[in-house]
Parts: C-alpha cells; sequence; structure tokens
C-alpha cells in the first residue's frame, strides 16, 4: 500500500475484522510458538487466529488491499476472549504499513468486545476448559491449593467475595458465564490523520453500545467518509460529520513541517524530556530501537514521535512499530531497526530474551526506564538543548521530567528552568510558584486515577481550580472548531518540532558548500553511486566545534544522511524532495535575516526563534474551517438493510459501500479530471518508444538498488518468503562489510586515494575511531544473526568464551589429541594466538561490560593486523558454529564467510593503531633489547648502563639496566606510539666504551616493534665524547612473532641519524652539493608545516620531523657540514659544536667592545641569544656528546623561533671564513638568505619539543 498522490480520498478503506464463526476456533500456532504459549494457560489466555471479516471498498487501484498486513496489525495478538466478569474497555491504536520501498500506509483501529453467540464457539471454548482442567488437575491439586491456602490466609476475612472472584478469574463455564471475544473496525488512510480517525471511529462505536440506534444507518457514515470526504489540500482544514458530531483536520502547508497528528506530549509524559533526547540521539545514529510497552498505541506514538523529530532526515531501516506476535524472529535483524514489541505483564522485562543487545536501545514505555548502548556519543549542545525545550514544556503545564518524579537530575533540571524562567518573564513566561502548583496537581498521577475511577462509576467530581499556564490561557480565550485540548496539542507539537528543527537547521546551515557535484548525468550517476563520494566529511568536521565532533562524525555515516545528501544531489535533475525543499526555504530565510554563515557555525547555542509564527499557522486554520465536507446522508438501501441491535456491529450492505457517488462530489469530479489528464499522458509516454520505458525501469533500478533491507514483508510468512528475507540480511550484511572495509582503506590510503579521486588525503583520528566502532557494531550484528541461545549482551565476546572453553579442553585431552595437535602445530599456533588476545581483553580491569570486552579484542585484532585471520579461527569451527547457532545464521553461510573474510583482509594493507590510541591507561608490558655492533668493540661494558623509552602518551623514566644483560622486560602505563629512546651509562670500569648499533622495543601486547638506531660510541674519549644518546625510532614492518634478536642478526641498514649524515658529507662519493640541501631544507620545513595543518589530535610526532632522517636538523646540519674544515691530518676531528663555541667566543669578546660599529649594534640582542642558548646548552648536567649538542640548539632554535636570526649571525662570524673552505654554503650570502626565508615560514607556528630533547636544560 502507499500514500500515493492519486489518493484525494481521507479514507481508502473500511475494514471489520474478528472471529469466523465458519471456521470456529482455530490455534494460531505460529504466534503461540513465538510466545512461548502452552497448554498450561487458561483458554482464555492462548491465541487464536482473527480474519479480516469484510473491507469496503474491495480495492483501489492507488492502494491495494493487503488483507494479511491488515489482520495481522489489526489484532497483532490475534483473538482475545473475556467473561463478564472482566475488564471489556474499547481500545484503540494506529499502525502503519511500510512497504519494501519506504511507502507507507497508516491504518487506525478500534477493538471492542462484542457477545459470542454462536453456541459452537462457546461450546468449543467450554470443551477446552474440560481438557484442560483434566489435564492440570493433579499438578492443581497439588501445588495450588498450598497457594490459594496462603492466598486465602492473606485475605480478610469478610473478603469471601473478593476469593471467590479471584478462583473464577481465567475460567468459563457455559451455563454461568457470558462469552465476550474481540472485534475491531478498521480506517485505511494515505495521511496519518489520527485524532480525527480516532473520534471517526470512536462515534461509530458509540452509536452500537448506545440503546438508542443512529439517526441513519452505519452505511451511510462509512459511505460518507469512504467517498465524500476529501484529503484536506496543503495548508488548509476540513470539517466533516461523524455518528454524534462533527470532526475536524487540519493539513500543513507545503512550506511547513510534515503533518504530524500523534501527542507529543504522551511521549514526553511517557520518557521524560532527558529520556527522549537519548532515544533521539540513538535513533539518529541508527542504533537497533526496541519499544516496549502494554499498549499498542504508546509504542505508535513513542515510534511517530521520534521519527518526526529527525526532520529533515528520515529512518531509513526496518520500521515496525507494533511487531506482530507472528513476527518476534525479526529480532534477529542483523539491521538498524525501529520496533515497538508488546509487553504481557507490566513488569517482564528479565524474561525478555533479545538476541541482540550490543548495539540496542530498550525503551520500557510503561516504566519510564530506557537501556543505552555502550559509549555512543551525545547530541551536541545537550543542556542548553533540553532546557530550551523545557522552557517551551512549562508554557503548557508539562513538567520536564514526565512522570519521573522521583529522578534527582530531573529534579534539578526542572529547578535550573524554573530559576531561569522565573527571572527572565519574556513572552509571557510563568513565575515558578504558579508553574509549580500547576505541575503537581494537574500532573498528579493519584488525582488521574481518582477522576478516572470516579468516572468508571458515574461519581460527578466537581473540577479542581488550580492557575491554567499560559498557553492553556491563550486557547481559552478563542473560538476554536475543535476541543481546546486538541488546540493545546496541536501547538505544543509545532513548537517542540521547530525547537528540534531548529537544531539541524543551525548545525547543517551551510551543508550544501560541502556537497561534492557529480559531473556526470543522472543516469551515470545513479549507476556509480555506491562507488562515488557526495560529500566533504573531512572539511565539514574541521568547520564545526569541537564538542560536536563525536555526534557529527558518526551521524555523516548513517544512511538517513547519505540519502539526504543523494535527495540533493537529486534535485539537480528532479523535482526537489518536499522535506528538503523545506529545509533549504529555512536555511534561506536565516541568510536573509542578515546572519552569515560564519555565524550559523557558532559554537554559542541559538534558540528557535519562529516558535509564536508555527503556531498561528495551525490557529488561523482551527479558527476559521476551508472547507466542510458533504454530510451523511440516506443511500439507496432496500426495506429491511441496516437493521440495528444494540451492542452488535451489524453486518454491512456490501453492495452500497462498494463503489462512490459518480456525480455529486466536487472533490471527486475534481480527481476524475486529474485522472484523465494522467491517462493521457501515460497513453502519450507509451509512444515515446521501449528504449525510454527499459532506461527508466533501469534508472528506477538503480534508485531502489540497497533499499530491499528497509522493510521486510509482512504479508507472507511462508518459510520459503522468511527464507528469502534471512538471505537478503546475509546479503546486506556481505554488502556493508564490502563498503566499511572499502571506506577504511580509501580513508586511510591518503594521497593515493585522492589521486585515485577518492577524496581527502588524511583522515582524522575522529573519522578512523568512527569507522572501526562501526566495523565493530557490524561484527557484533554478524554474530549475533540467528543465534541458538543468547548468552550476554555481546554475541561475539560469548563465542570467544566457548572457543577458549574448548581450546581449554583439547589441551587438557587425551594422548591421541595431543599427537594430533603436534601434526597440526601451524593451526595450533594460530589457535594460541586467538586464545592470547583473549586473556588480554579479559583481564583489562578498565573494561567492565562483555560489549567492551569484545571491542577491545576486535581493536587488538585489527591492530595486530590479524583480524580476519583471527576471525576465520572462529567461524570455520564447524562443531562449535553449529551447535551455537541456526541454519540459516550468517555463520553458517561458508561462501559469504569467504567472501568476508577476503574483505577484513585487505584491512592489514594499512596500519592501525586503535587499540593503542584508545586504552590510553591500561598497563602494558615491554620488552626492551640493545643491540651491538661486536665487530668493532665488545658485546658488554663494564659501566652501569641506563635507559628511557618515550613515546606519545609519556615515558618510562629513567630505567637501569643489569650489566652484563642486553635485554630487559619492563612494565608501565601505555606509552601509546613509541618516539624516543634515551641510553647511556656512568663510564665506569675497563670497558666503558660501546658501540651501540640499536636499540629495539617491543610491545608485547599489540606486537608493534620499533627500531631507534643509533650506530654510535658511548663513552669518553671516543667519537664525539657522549656518554647519552637520544634516538628517534622508526616502526618496523609486522613479521611473524619470534625472538627480536633474530631481526638484527645482519648488518643494520641504517645507522644512527647523525652518523649516516657524518658520513655521507665527509666522504668524497656522498658529498652533496648546495642545490640538494636547500631542497632537503624546504622537504623538512613543508613536513613541518602539512604536520600543523593536521588536526590537533591527529599530527604525531613532531620529533620524527625534528630529528628523523629526513628531519629539519638533518638538513641544517647538512648546510653547516657542507665544505667545513673538518678533518686535519694527525689531528683530532674537528666537529660543528667546536665551530659553535668558537662563534660564542667572538661574540662574547666582540661584545664587550665599545667601539662597535653602528650595524653591528643591532645584532648585539641576537650574540647574547644566540650566546646564552650555547652556554645553557654547554653546563646542562646531561653527558650528551657534541653532536648531540647541535642537534639539541637547532632544536631548540627552531621552537623559539630564532634560526632565521642565528644564521646571519654566523655567516658574517668572521670564524667562518677561517673553518669553512670558501666556496660553503655559510659563506655564500645569496644561499644564507634563502635558507632564512625558507626558515621565516615556520614563525607561525608553536612548536613543542620532547621531554627527552629539553630535559636538564633551563631557558
Amino acid at each position: 500500500m502507499t500514500g500515493s498522490a492519486t489518493s484525494c480520498r481521507f479514507a481508502d478503506y473500511f475494514a471489520v475484522g474478528g472471529i469466523d464463526t465458519d471456521s470456529g476456533l482455530e490455534p494460531d500456532e505460529l504466534s503461540a510458538a513465538k510466545l512461548r504459549e502452552n497448554f498450561e494457560q487458561s483458554p482464555l489466555r492462548r491465541t487464536f487466529k482473527s480474519k479480516v471479516l469484510a473491507h469496503y471498498p474491495q480495492n483501489v487501484e492507488w492502494n491495494p488491499f493487503d488483507q494479511d498486513a491488515v489482520n495481522m496489525l489489526c489484532m497483532p495478538k490475534g483473538l482475545s476472549f473475556r467473561t463478564q466478569a472482566e475488564n471489556r474497555d474499547p481500545q484503540f491504536h494506529s499502525f502503519i504499513i511500510t512497504r519494501e520501498d519506504g511507502s507507507r500506509t497508516y491504518g487506525f483501529v478500534l477493538t471492542f468486545y462484542e457477545e459470542v453467540t454462536c453456541k459452537q464457539i462457546c461450546s468449543a471454548m467450554q470443551t477446552l476448559y474440560q481438557m484442560h482442567n483434566v489435564e492440570q488437575c493433579s499438578s492443581i491439586y497439588a501445588s495450588s491449593s498450598c497457594s490459594m491456602d496462603s492466598l486465602a490466609s492473606s485475605l480478610d476475612e469478610g473478603d469471601t467475595t473478593s476469593l471467590a472472584k479471584l478462583q473464577r478469574y481465567n475460567s468459563y463455564d457455559i451455563n454461568r458465564d457470558t462469552l465476550y471475544v474481540s472485534k475491531c473496525i478498521c480506517l485505511i488512510s494515505p495521511l496519518p490523520f489520527m485524532q480525527a480517525s480516532r473520534k471517526c471511529l470512536t462515534q461509530l462505536y458509540k452509536a452500537v453500545a448506545s440503546q438508542k440506534p443512529p439517526p441513519l444507518p452505519l452505511e451511510s457514515y462509512i459511505h460518507n467518509i469512504l467517498y465524500e470526504v476529501p484529503l484536506p489540500p496543503p495548508g488548509r482544514s476540513l470539517k466533516f460529520s461523524g455518528v454524534c458530531g462533527p470532526v475536524v483536520c487540519q493539513r500543513p502547508g507545503l512550506n511547513e513541517l510534515p503533518l504530524f497528528d500523534f501527542p507529543l506530549r504522551e511521549a514526553l509524559e511517557l520518557l521524560g524530556l532527558e529520556n527522549l533526547v537519548q532515544l533521539f540521539t540513538c535513533v539518529l545514529l541508527e542504533m537497533q530501537i526496541l519499544l516496549y510497552s502494554q499498549d499498542y498505541q504508546r509504542l505508535m506514538t513513542v515510534a511517530e514521535g521520534i521519527t518526526t523529530l529527525l526532520f529533515p532526515f528520515q529512518w531509513q531501516h526496518v520500521y515496525v512499530p507494533i511487531l506482530p506476535a507472528s513476527l518476534l524472529h525479526f529480532l534477529d535483524a542483523p539491521v538498524p531497526y525501529l520496533m515497538g514489541l508488546q509487553s504481557k505483564e507490566p513488569n517482564d522485562r528479565s524474561k525478555l530474551e533479545l538476541p541482540q543487545e550490543a548495539n540496542l536501545c530498550f525503551v520500557d514505555i510503561d516504566n519510564h526506564f530506557i537501556e543505552l548502548p555502550e559509549d555512543f556519543p551525545q547530541f551536541p549542545n545537550k543542556l542548553e538543548f533540553i532546557q530550551e525545550i523545557s522552557e517551551v514544556l512549562l508554557q503548557f503545564g508539562i513538567p520536564p521530567e514526565g512522570n519521573l518524579h522521583c529522578s534527582e537530575s530531573a529534579t534539578q533540571l526542572k529547578n535550573l528552568v524554573l530559576d531561569d524562567l522565573a527571572n527572565d518573564k519574556k513572552n509571557g513566561n510563568l513565575t515558578s510558584e504558579t508553574i509549580n502548583m500547576y505541575q503537581f496537581l494537574e500532573g498528579n498521577e493519584t488525582l488521574a486515577r481518582l477522576r478516572a475511577l470516579a468516572k468508571r462509576t458515574g461519581v460527578t467530581v466537581d473540577k479542581v481550580e488550580i492557575s491554567r499556564p499560559v498557553a492553556a490561557e491563550r486557547v481559552k480565550d478563542t473560538k476554536w472548531q475543535c476541543p481546546e485540548e486538541d488546540v493545546l496539542d496541536y501547538r505544543l507539537n509545532v513548537q517542540l518540532r521547530e525547537v528540534f528543527a531548529n537544531r539541524f537547521t543551525r548545525m547543517f546551515a551551510d551543508y550544501e558548500a560541502f556537497v561534492i557535484q557529480p559531473a556526470q548525468d543522472m543516469e551515470s550517476w545513479l549507476t556509480n553511486r555506491e562507488q562515488m563520494q557526495n560529500f566533504d566529511k573531512a572539511s565539514f568536521l574541521c568547520d564545526q566545534p569541537e564538542p560536536s565532533l563525536p555526534f557529527l562524525s558518526h551521524f555523516i555515516e548513517t544512511q538517513m544522511f547519505a540519502t539526504f545528501i543523494d535527495n540533493k544531489i537529486m534535485s539537480l535533475w528532479e523535482e526537489k524532495d518536499p522535506l528538503l525543499r523545506v529545509f533549504d526555504s529555512r536555511i534561506e530565510k536565516l541568510r536573509m535575516y542578515n546572519v552569515r554563515i560564519p555565524t550559523l557555525r557558532t559554537s554559542n547555542y541559538q534558540k528557535c526563534t519562529v516558535l509564536k509564527e508555527a503556531a498561528q499557522a495551525i490557529e488561523q486554520r482551527l479558527v476559521k474551517i476551508d472547507h466542510t465536507a458533504i454530510h451523511p446522508h440516506l443511500l439507496d438501501m432496500k426495506i429491511g438493510q441496516g437493521k440495528y441491535e444494540q451492542g452488535f456491529f451489524p453486518k454491512l450492505q456490501s453492495d452500497v459501500l462498494a463503489s462512490g457517488p459518480t456525480n455529486n462530489n466536487r472533490w471527486a469530479n475534481r480527481s476524475a479530471t486529474a485522472q484523465r489528464r494522467k491517462d493521457r499522458l501515460r497513453q502519450h509516454s507509451e509512444h515515446l518508444g521501449l528504449d525510454n520505458d527499459l532506461k527508466e525501469k533501469y534508472i528506477q533500478e538503480a534508485r531502489s538498488f540497497g533499499k530491499s533491507l528497509r522493510q521486510p514483508k509482512l504479508s507472507d510468512l511462508s518459510p520459503a518468503v522468511i527464507a528469502q528475507t534471512n538471505w537478503k540480511f546475509v546479503e546486506g550484511l556481505l554488502k556493508e562489510c564490502r563498503m566499511k572495509t572499502k571506506r577504511m582503506l580509501v580513508e586511510k590510503m591518503g594521497h593515493e586515494a585522492v589521486e585515485l579521486g577518492h577524496g581527502e588525503a588524511n583522515i582524522t583520528g575522529l573519522e578512523e575511531n568512527t569507522l572501526i566502532a562501526s566495523l565493530c557494531d557490524l561484527l557484533e550484528r554478524i554474530w549475533s544473526h540467528g543465534l541458538q541461545v543468547k548468552q550476554g549482551k555481546s554475541a561475539l565476546w560469548s563465542h570467544l568464551l566457548h572457543f577458549q572453553e574448548k581450546c581449554t579442553r583439547i589441551s587438557q585431552g587425551n594422548y591421541f589429541m595431543k599427537r594430533v595437535r603436534e601434526n597440526n602445530n601451524d593451526n595450533n599456533n594460530r589457535i594460541t594466538c586467538v586464545t592470547l588476545l583473549f586473556r588480554h581483553a579479559q583481564n583489562m580491569s578498565e573494561i567492565k561490560t562483555d560489549v567492551g570486552r569484545a571491542r577491545a579484542w576486535i581493536r587488538l585484532s585489527l591492530e595486530k593486523k590479524v583480524l580476519s585471520q583471527h576471525l576465520k579461527q572462529l567461524m570455520f569451527n564447524h562443531s562449535l558454529i553449529k551447535k551455537l547457532y541456526k541454519r540459516y545464521a550468517f555463520l553458517r553461510c561458508e561462501e559469504e564467510k569467504e567472501q568476508f573474510l577476503y574483505h577484513l583482509l585487505s584491512l592489514n594493507a594499512v596500519d592501525y593503531f586503535c587499540f593503542t590510541s584508545v586504552f590510553t591507561t591500561i598497563m602494558i608490558p615491554y620488552r626492551a633489547v640493545i643491540i651491538p655492533i661486536k665487530k668493532l668493540s665488545n658485546s658488554i661494558t663494564t659501566s652501569n648502563p641506563w635507559i628511557c623509552v618515550s613515546g606519545e602518551l609519556g615515558d618510562t623514566g629513567v630505567m637501569q639496566i643489569l650489566k652484563n644483560i642486553l635485554e630487559m622486560a619492563f612494565e608501565c602505563q601505555n606509552l601509546g606510539k613509541l618516539t624516543t629512546v634515551q641510553i647511556g651509562h656512568d663510564n665506569a670500569g675497563f670497558l666503558a666504551k660501546w658501540l651501540v648499533d640499536c636499540v629495539m622495543v617491543r610491545n608485547e601486547i599489540t606486537g608493534h616493534t620499533y627500531k631507534f638506531p643509533c650506530g654510535r660510541w658511548l663513552g669518553k674519549g671516543v667519537d664525539d665524547g657522549s656518554l647519552e644518546r637520544i634516538l628517534v625510532g622508526e616502526l618496523l614492518t609486522p613479521v611473524v612473532e619470534e625472538d627480536l634478536s633474530k631481526q638484527s642478526r645482519t648488518p643494520p641498514q641504517q645507522r644512527s641519524p647523525t652518523t649516516a649524515r657524518r658520513l655521507s658529507v665527509t666522504s668524497l662519493a656522498g658529498k652533496p652539493n648546495s642545490g640538494q640541501i636547500q631542497e632537503a631544507i624546504g622537504e623538512s620545513i613543508n613536513n613541518i608545516v602539512k604536520h600543523f595543518h593536521k588536526p590537533e589530535k591527529e599530527r604525531g610526532s613532531l620529533t620524527v620531523l625534528l630529528c628523523g632522517e629526513n628531519g629539519l636538523v638533518s638538513a641544517l646540519e647538512h648546510v653547516f657540514h657542507h665544505s667545513f674544515k673538518s678533518a686535519r691530518l694527525f689531528q683530532k676531528n674537528v666537529f660543528i659544536w667546536d665551530f659553535i663555541e668558537k662563534a660564542v667566543l667572538y661574540f662574547e669578546t666582540t661584545e664587550e667592545d665599545e667601539e662597535l660599529r653602528e650595524d653591528l649594534l643591532q645584532l648585539k640582542a641576537s650574540w647574547r641569544t644566540f650566546c646564552q642558548y650555547v652556554n645553557a646548552i654547554n653546563s646542562a648536567p646531561r653527558n650528551i656528546g657534541k653532536d648531540g649538542k647541535l642537534q639539541l640548539l637547532l632544536c631548540l632554535g627552531a621552537r623559539d623561533h630564532l634560526l632565521a636570526q642565528w644564521f646571519p649571525l654566523l655567516s658574517e662570524c668572521p670564524v667562518t671564513s677561517r673553518m669553512y673552505e670558501e666556496g660553503a654554503l655559510l659563506r655564500d650570502h645569496m644561499m644564507v638568505n634563502s635558507v632564512i626565508r625558507v626558515l621565516q615560514t615556520l614563525q607561525e607556528f608553536n612548536i613543542t619539543l620532547e621531554a627527552s630533547l629539553v630535559k636538564g636544560i633551563e631557558l
């Protein structure tokens, strides 16, 4: 069914549902099995099949009647039986039928009880009771006597009548009791006019229940609502006549928020404001949402209420607000969904077994309780947002905490808002005293129950006089065409929706600037849409306030946001989507009112300013009715038709309800004219040729691709259809895996991806974390699909527990099993690795839940590049899989599993630090190995060595190494990515000189191994005399886990950066020319500039860019080494630091000369600064050598933006001409000026040096 534009009638169908006396009592075995009913239940409480007894008309072209779906949703749990001793009040509920293409039809149902007059049905119920009593006789005699005795003793002696009623409850005696069965009347409509439909059905029921017959036969009223009441045009109101009085409805205009006719007031009272906002956030992030209530209409009100607040976005996934009992297997769907489930009892949550809960938001509506998923981001400006909504609610006398009067946080929120309103009395805000009086009297549950009791017993109670809220006072002073309560609900609805819509208008005010417009035509774009990036996410996030990023980075990855952007692009070729048109017009209005785009993105909270204007539009339609429909009238019925019988809904005359009038309805004429016009257009288009038809069909298929998973079919429950639905779920999971892994790879690949046309080069840490969290969610849904028995909230962690238990049993098995294991060592090692990571995650005391442990295990496996390998071990343990999963489960689809693992394997191509960067406070074991160059020195030293390992998150401090030991293990808080190692010794003993090749440090949990090249001596009187060196590390490519020493048995390929530079400069073959040196400086400066243009959290280590192999220090040292007279025959080598010290001596001596030239006087400040830095380094209590001191001087100069001042000083210094050859860079003024200009580009950046570099330096 679809609410097509072709329909111009208020209602398409009227249907009657109930028991089919010809079929008799038919147990609904499917529903009973899903609800786990058994024959111990009273026959009155069992499930029996209902049926659509009649519907009028038989069919309409634009909205085919779906009998199975209507029957299932009118009576989701089948027929209900009652006796005269039980409550038989009529109940109203609405429902939605959502087709696979996303189109909707709305149903409105009034269920009441009708006396069973069929003797066969009564006899069948009596027989069922007799069988039930025989089967239960022995157990009842043994057990229930005790319980009845205890129950009787607990009652007062005079309460024997209550006991007798209790004993008769759930029983039926054909001679004593009157049997009633549920029956329903239903309207099927293209638009959700809930209030009007409710009044119409209620009046029909009252006409049947009344002692007096209605003025006209019921057929007249039903014919009127079906054929003579039109849909009101947009922006208009309509009045039509029911059985007992007029019914009014109104429809928003094209530039207003879409039609919504359910009371948001009720949703807020049921959940409370804070819970509603949390639920709203979960829906925006497309989590699995399960609503839970005994009342079908409550399920519908909350579901429709929360989805209407999404404007301009729309829920894109499975949407079943009322889940029939026979469709409970839908809860196993491994996709985002929003479903509503009826509870049997007020507090039966503990009995409810859900297939998956890792990403589930569970909403217990009746108990005002919500269970949220772990670690989901909060809505931006949540507190200010809640306060703004609270102010609107209090204008209508509704407490923000709803019925949660005992909530401490709700009370604080209320007091905050009341104080704020009392201090700000603009717009007629109430004082806090008045609001409190109204809240605690009008909203009092006890008072409401007393009123309801008095009403049922016929007692008249004087109305309690209380102060009315401002909104009620305004409504009271106007003459309305509908009840005041309805007007208040309409006003509250539109004002709350405007507050929510305003948030998105401000949040996405400039979204158009980031839409990537396609270069091809619509057909090509639709064909390649999934491969295209349509929105510049990275740039958009860069422009957002920092606190909003966690939410926005998740939200822009959702299907609803992707569809919103798709609709924007489609508007280039087609008519703009209605929601998008309204949203864009609101953004334009903001700009018209002198609001510039930069202020739209301000982090300051901006309230909605159109509340009064939005309410006025509705009020105008409710004061003056635009259209009045034709009144019900006598139909051309035969004498004797339309007979009235009190308490029984009559069998309607199908001949008079089969079709509408042909000539006396202007709306019908208008519809017929429009239909003829459309027929002519259709005939014309048919003559355009088959090619256009095929093209359009192709485009439509492309447009609907991927939407088949949004809504499973309700009307067909055959095994084949259920199997097909499950197969779609499996295909959807595989497709989702392919898309997610591809996105992760494209974002991580950087420049290569840009060259291939995939968009931005860099991915922020926030984006990466979002994508990985999304992958974790996907894995949880895959492992939850088709579970035999759910154990714990995380299906993946439960599987790992079973796998670990099985491995433990095998390891303790018999001799034969041990021999089998010996013959399969490779597989054994992989299994051991899986369980090792499992134990790491299990032992993390910081994580308290199974969901958190499962996510830690996924992140750790991904970082170690073994996720695909480990999941393969789980998925291909066939005996365990068969034990845990049903046949249709994803994990039992062999071909799909292989493809799934193949997609995950592609993630091994990139490096992730998703475990290291997230779990920053855990203790991690490390292992360090010092590798000396044995050919040129001793492998051990007699001195006392020490080491200090530093990372992005901290350092270990100085750790002493035992003598004659080259390897040490230590444990400390997570250091993050490792950056530097400081190594040194105290120069004690005879063999103090030590030539170190490199230091290797390994993270024992993640397996990351870092190599810190050295290639230099440690010791006095050798090399540059250093007793301490700072080594910059590099991450090695992951290898098969083995001893670290095996990785360094071959000669090292890379020396310490300083040594490598010295060797290349002083050797004739490797001497770089001035052009190459300038190019190296420019490249290193460019890398630093790019570093600072990244988001702060993604900048990584600046130490590598400064002191690494191709860093700034390396490039500048080449400048100093160029044509330097370092090698002296029969003399010690001269170091650059020797030149620096002589220059300092010259500056200090010259500064004391009182007769300085004017040009030198201007340089005095720079001289002093340079000398101060060099002397501070020389006087530091560190034993770093001359090359280490030069590195430190250059780093400090870069940090304090002094390098551009120091180079001209050294270039003009007379010492330079003595220690450098004539062609040296430092003696070439043009080259020096070029270097200075490049260095000046660093002036705007705040360079922070790692603590290991500047330790002991006081400046």
